[in-house]
């Protein structure tokens, strides 16, 4: 004897929405963990902006003037100067709080004096800030 409202076809819907929720959870626990790892690669800092030219001091060979035009100030510590010719220098300004800011400049010796492609690098962020090339011959 058949009961009212039930019939034979509906047996099977229960496992079928059962592994479907299984499959939505475990694809946003994926989502989630994901999210997680992947995101820790933000803990880098990011680079400040600033304009900074760069250029050879007047009458002074060997001389590198670094001049800040615009944008973020540098932390002294952060920067480091590179030069094509093996030169590796920290920035080091000329002012109480270690700081390069908007019309401050810095002033750089370098060993050998010719053309030199000089970069500047954010090291935090391991960003470069700023590169040009030089002629600190005299």
């Amino acid at each position: 004897m058949k009961q009212k409202g039930y019939s034979d076809d509906n047996r099977g819907v229960s496992p079928v929405i059962g592994v479907i929720l299984m499959v939505a959870i475990t694809v946003i626990l994926a989502a989630v963990i994901g999210g997680f790892v992947l995101g820790l690669g933000d803990s880098l800092e990011s680079a400040p902006q600033a304009q900074i030219s760069i250029d050879a001091e007047a009458g002074n060979a060997g001389s590198i003037v670094v001049s800040h035009d615009g944008g973020d100030a540098l932390t002294a510590t952060d920067i480091l100067i590179k030069t094509d010719a093996g030169d590796s220098v920290d920035l080091e300004v000329p002012y109480a709080e270690d700081e390069l800011s908007v019309g401050q400049s810095a002033t750089i010796s370098v060993s050998e004096d010719a053309d030199l492609v000089v970069t500047i690098i954010h090291e935090p962020s391991e960003s470069v800030i700023a590169e040009a090339t030089v002629d600190t011959s005299p």
